[in-house]
């Protein structure tokens, strides 16, 4: 065996990501890394490659136990990892990029210039990409910069290469010279570990595979065993919490229709980050949207928000009247909330209190006589305090300093100050404990039943079903999936998000 993983168990905060996980990989064999977002996939690659290095458990690298303090000693040891999201500097060449940090010193203590010219050249042509090694990076296209990473953990002579959704940004041409690339690896006897979301792909380049769900290692085998429908009932595997929910009635209003919404790839126009996206939502509705990493989720929310106007088409309608919003001040004018995927990056300012982060949209509500009026910003961020139930000594308090799940209701009340008529919220309990998340579920449905219209993406199945009276599946920017929430089940819309 190249390479094993024995109990590998991670914790993050107190949230367990892996768990006791297992895994194998073989000289001359592809094995397929299979599981939900959340499963733990990217983090096992991780500690494999030396990114992560506080873990618990073995890792055996030809039978001996190995323990990485960083990449480094991982790529000397023999692995390598191509990550999803492209590493290199977009203003260095091609060879510059490929021997970042490898740099070739000859006898005057100078660049070899000329050695590392004629490696890449040679790299290239393995890699059947016929492009000029001194050219800038930022000049290829997303395809070939995806191959140019392949290139690095070439140099690198890797005994194991790990590919975390190698293909999520390549034409089919780049995948057929992609996979003739891991056959002729294959043959060289380098172990393959290959994350894909994309089941016809894993049928046709793997030799193995493992399925991960919630963090432990549910079953591995060999490929040729098992079918398109094994895999998916072993990505499921759960019981779902479903809240009760009231009987929907058939004649609700119609608040948001987005109509033909499409953006154009800034770099790579032959695929749309979304494509021909149609909906409705009713007010009083719950409307989930599920997908898989890259599915064009998030891209859906910047385009309705006002994040990305140039590259937008289609139509945005409120209330039968269409929006024209070239800005997010634009969306929230037209009654448009956002909560957004990263809380810390994009929701909070951590040094600001909770005070000043609730009241932060509604600014010029507040003010008298153009100076920011003390009590007015009190009363408005007691009142949400008390009515959302935030956990903090005063609102002074630093959000800072509360918890992940208090951030985010504070998030929501600076949202919710804008009075709304759509809120927007992207992974809203991502990074919260459990019961955080029970009250965020109950104060989305207590929204909804206040008329609020509410568009919810999430990763988590069993949210999507807790929460939603409606779902909406996506797979690489299309939609492939609209069902009612009682006609859908976890089966169901795994199939539609790797269609």
């Amino acid at each position: 065996m190249t390479l094993s993983a024995k109990n590998i168990t991670k914790r993050f905060s107190g949230v367990t990501a892996l768990d006791a996980v297992c895994i194998d990989l073989q000289a001359g064999k592809v094995n397929a890394i299979i599981g939900e977002n959340g499963a733990g996939k990217s983090t096992l690659m991780k500690i494999l490659s030396g990114v992560y290095t506080d873990y618990e458990g073995t890792i055996y690298l030809h039978d001996k136990p190995v323990k990485f303090t960083n990449t480094k000693e991982a790529e000397n040891a023999g692995i390598a990892i191509i990550h999803q999201e492209l590493n290199m500097i977009p203003y260095l060449s091609v060879v510059e990029n490929i021997f970042l940090g490898r740099e070739v010193i000859n006898a005057f203590g100078l660049l070899d210039k000329a050695f590392m010219l004629k490696k890449a050249q040679t790299l290239l042509q393995k890699l059947c990409l016929n492009i000029d090694p001194n050219t800038p990076v930022r000049n290829l296209k997303v395809g070939q910069q995806q191959l140019i990473e392949i290139a690095k953990a070439l140099l690198v002579d890797a005994k194991v290469i790990i590919m975390d959704e190698p293909t999520s940004a390549i034409t089919g041409a780049e995948v057929d010279v992609l996979f003739k690339i891991i056959d002729s690896l294959k043959a060289e006897g380098k172990a393959i570990a290959y994350i894909s979301h994309k089941l016809d792909e894993l049928f046709k380049i793997a030799d193995t595979y493992t399925v991960l769900r919630d963090g432990k290692s549910i079953e591995s085998g060999e490929m040729s065993a098992v079918t398109r429908d094994n895999i998916v009932s072993k990505m499921v595997g759960r019981e779902l919490v479903i809240i009760p929910k009231k009987k929907q009635d058939n004649n609700r209003t119609e608040l948001l229709r987005v109509n033909h919404l499409g953006i154009k790839h800034e770099s790579f126009k032959k695929n749309d980050l979304l494509n021909d996206i149609s909906f409705v939502l009713h007010k009083g509705e719950i409307l989930g949207i599920f997908g898989l990493m890259g599915a064009g989720r998030t891209e859906l929310f910047e385009a309705i928000f006002g994040l990305a106007p140039r590259k937008v088409s289609g139509e945005v309608l409120m209330e039968g009247q269409r929006l024209h919003i070239h800005s997010p001040s634009d969306a929230v004018k037209a009654g448009l909330a956002l909560v957004s995927e990263d809380r810390k990056k994009d929701g909070i300012v951590p040094e600001l209190s909770v005070k000043q982060n609730i009241c932060i949209t509604t600014l010029p509500d507040l003010l008298s006589n153009g100076v920011l009026d003390n009590k007015k910003e009190n009363n408005l961020a007691d009142k949400y305090i008390q009515e959302l139930r935030i956990k903090t000594s005063s609102s002074d308090q630093l959000i800072k300093n509360l918890s992940g799940g208090n951030q985010q209701k504070a998030i929501l009340a600076k949202w919710l100050a804008t009075k709304p008529k759509v809120l927007l919220l992207d992974e809203p309990t991502r990074g919260i404990d459990v019961n955080a998340k029970a009250e965020i579920y109950k104060l989305i449905n207590q929204l909804a039943e206040s008329g609020l219209g509410i568009i919810m993406i999430s990763s988590e199945l069993p949210e999507i079903f807790a929460v939603s009276d409606r779902v909406i599946v996506l797979s690489d920017g299309k939609v492939t999936g609209d069902y009612a929430i009682n006609d859908a089940s976890e089966e169901i819309l795994l199939k539609a998000a790797i269609a």
